[in-house]
């Protein structure tokens, strides 16, 4: 009997639908006609042992204890699904061969694997286990996924990273939630402080963001515009460019603050002759957009549609789960596989047929073209998220549903266009002196930008695509210009003064903490572990971001004003309390790069461990040399929790 272990019913569901007929439902497995069994877990089944486990001293919370680091880890059955795992145990002993279908990805490597382990599964039987990797749960699509197994083996390095994830935040949301929490009482703090590796430094960057704005003083710079004219009275305007003999009136981000300097510049060049010393035309070419992540969706749909995280992640699990419109949703890849393209036309004639308004006032989709999205050498476990093969029927779905499905599907056919082709032109004139420039933007071709003619202008920032067009393309800066030629002379009817103020950062949004999770290496302050550090390094991973935001709302230390998110007096006050160490992203974008490195077999799960434990030593020393005044007299805001439990694992969300 080959066993299936599905990470979730509703994949175990799927894979039963592909199996001989007729089946037999058990209580928490289906068993196939030819004896083949297809069982599941529910989510997370096992859970890092409390530490009242290793020691019953551990059951009050003492200085003296901490560090607390077990010498040999346990596993404890959790108490609403033992029921399951109890099912998993008796099929496990009768299976002849076992198959991992657990989510592909790091977390869901792990969490069949471990429940493999804790059954006893030893030698041969353990070493022969396969792997099923389903990011599609159309019953065609789990077909092929059938006849593509491969050894369970191959996966080891992404279990170990998922494994040492785990032990890492229990050692370190244990420990540092214990020892500020005792330390917090000492000040009349009454409630837990909950301190995560992950959680902590996300609210340090929302802290911080505060400050800045708090901090901030507004001050006037000066622009000088030149409005031109040529023989033919034809008119432009171009931008004072300040020479280096203006860098003492400047600040460090280039912008004049004399506001007299701009305004001798407005004198020296009001009626007197300009003359055009440089004129580049070049053609660009911009390519399509990636296919989505799930952080590239959640931000573009928090700017679009005013969506959190979590709305954005629990309507596209509803979108795969039950209505198998699109592929595996908590991808942290923007790439296809090259055999994937084989499947187009059956992808695109779905999405015509459902989405048909996407593509009206275009031309058809070309599904013979193949953009940059299809790159094996940039998908593993899981691809990009498409659409899927099954039609949409768009009036059954909710309002949230209709707009990702739609926005998914705009993203894929997008790859089918021709590049966005234009022609752009800058010009420098001079004019007594003084140098002014402009640009110039005139498409040739739509290509893909035609699905976009009705919508937002898409995201460029976010969908870090191989675009070749150059960041200053803002439409600000972009204007329609006369014929010109180089050595051209023009007259400057008048020089114009404008007085601008700098504004202050802004609050975070959705869209923008997402981004500054997706990209942390923009905010790690050290400049040595910058340089290690990838722009695609993240904060938390997929799967985690939008529990881990909508958890330090649920604790009281995140609060929503409008679209904007700030810290509480209780965040503020427990981030001013902890270590810069603690509050910053650097060393948890390190973990998050070594856990990276073990699941590609560049590291090994003890060279990352040791280190940690040499680290938290040196946290709980300090912890319990100081108190964490900030947080006198601030009143608790978050929600009464168990003294017992103040720190949560990490799991993905259940069905």
């Amino acid at each position: 009997m080959i066993l299936y272990i599905a990470e979730k019913p509703s994949l175990g569901r799927a894979i039963a639908d592909v199996l001989p007929k007729p089946h037999k439902k058990g209580d928490g497995f289906i068993t196939a006609a030819n004896g083949d069994c297809v069982s599941w877990c529910i989510g997370h089944l096992l859970e890092q042992a409390e530490p009242d486990a290793y020691d019953d001293a551990f059951k009050s919370w003492k200085l003296e204890h901490l560090p607390i680091v077990p010498q040999t880890w346990k596993l404890m059955p959790k108490t609403k699904t033992r029921s399951q795992l109890t099912v998993l145990r008796k099929l496990v002993k009768q299976a002849s061969a076992i198959i991992n279908a657990g989510d592909p990805d790091r977390e869901g490597q792990l969490l069949v694997d471990e429940v493999i382990v804790y059954l006893g599964v030893k030698g041969d039987k353990l070493n022969q286990v396969q792997r099923l990797l389903i990011s599609d749960l159309n019953p065609q699509a789990v077909k092929r996924a059938l006849g593509q197994l491969r050894s369970n083996r191959e996966f080891i390095p992404l279990s170990t990273s998922a494994l040492a994830r785990s032990r890492a935040d229990w050692l370190y949301g244990m420990n540092m939630t214990r020892a500020y929490t005792i330390q917090g009482r000492k000040v009349g703090y009454q409630g837990v402080l909950s301190v995560g590796r992950v959680q902590t430094p996300l609210l340090g960057l929302v802290v911080r963001r505060d400050d800045e704005i708090a901090d901030f003083k507004p001050k006037s710079f000066y622009e000088v515009l030149a409005h031109l004219v040529t023989e033919q009275q034809q008119t432009f305007t171009a931008k004072w460019q300040p020479s280096e003999a203006c860098q003492p009136y400047m600040d460090e981000d280039g912008r004049v603050l004399a506001k007299g300097l701009a305004e001798n510049v407005v004198a020296r060049i009001n009626g007197k002759p300009a003359q055009v010393t440089k004129l580049e035309a070049k053609d660009k070419r911009q390519n399509p957009p990636l296919p989505y992540s799930l952080s590239a969706l959640q931000i573009d749909a928090a700017k679009r549609f005013g969506l959190s995280a979590k709305e954005v992640l629990d309507t596209c699990q509803s979108l795969y789960e039950r209505h198998k419109l699109i592929t595996y949703p908590r991808s942290d890849s923007r790439y296809l596989p090259k055999e994937q393209h084989a499947l187009a036309p059956k992808v695109l004639d779905a999405v015509l047929k459902g989405a048909a308004a996407l593509v009206d006032g275009c031309e058809a989709p070309n599904a013979k073209l193949k953009s940059k999205a299809w790159d094996d050498s940039k998908v593993d476990a899981h691809h990009a998220i498409i659409p899927t093969e099954k039609v949409a029927n768009l009036s059954s779905l909710s309002s949230n549903e209709a707009k990702l499905y739609q926005h998914v599907a705009r993203q894929y056919l997008a790859q089918f266009y021709p590049a966005h082709m234009y022609a752009e032109t800058a010009v420098e004139v001079t004019i007594a002196g003084g140098l002014f420039t402009t640009k110039a933007r005139q498409d040739k071709s739509l290509g893909w930008k035609q699905l976009y003619k009705r919508a937002t202008t898409v995201n460029q920032a976010s969908s870090n695509s191989s675009s070749t067009s150059s960041d200053d393309d803002n439409d600000d800066t972009v204007q329609s210009l006369p014929p010109l030629v180089k050595g051209q002379i023009l007259q400057c009817e008048r020089g114009e003064l404008l007085e601008k103020m700098t504004q202050a950062p802004k609050h975070f949004t959705d869209a923008t903490l997402l981004s500054a999770m997706t990209g942390i290496s923009r905010y790690v302050t050290n400049s040595d572990i910058k340089k290690i550090l990838k722009e695609t390094d993240g904060l938390g991973t997929e799967a985690t971001r939008a529990g881990i935001i909508e958890l330090l709302f649920k604790r009281g230390y995140l609060v929503r004003q409008g679209k904007s998110i700030l810290a509480t007096p209780v965040g503020v006050g427990l981030i001013r309390s902890l270590p810069e160490s603690a509050t910053t992203p650097d060393m948890t974008a390190l973990w998050e790069n070594s856990l990276d490195a073990i699941s590609q077999k560049r590291l090994k799960y003890d060279a990352f461990m040791q280190p940690l434990l040499s680290q938290l030593d040196n946290l709980i020393t300090q912890a319990s040399s100081q108190l964490p005044s900030a947080l006198q007299g601030v009143a608790r805001s978050a929600p009464k929790r168990s003294f017992k439990k103040p720190y949560k694992k990490k799991t993905k969300a259940k069905s």
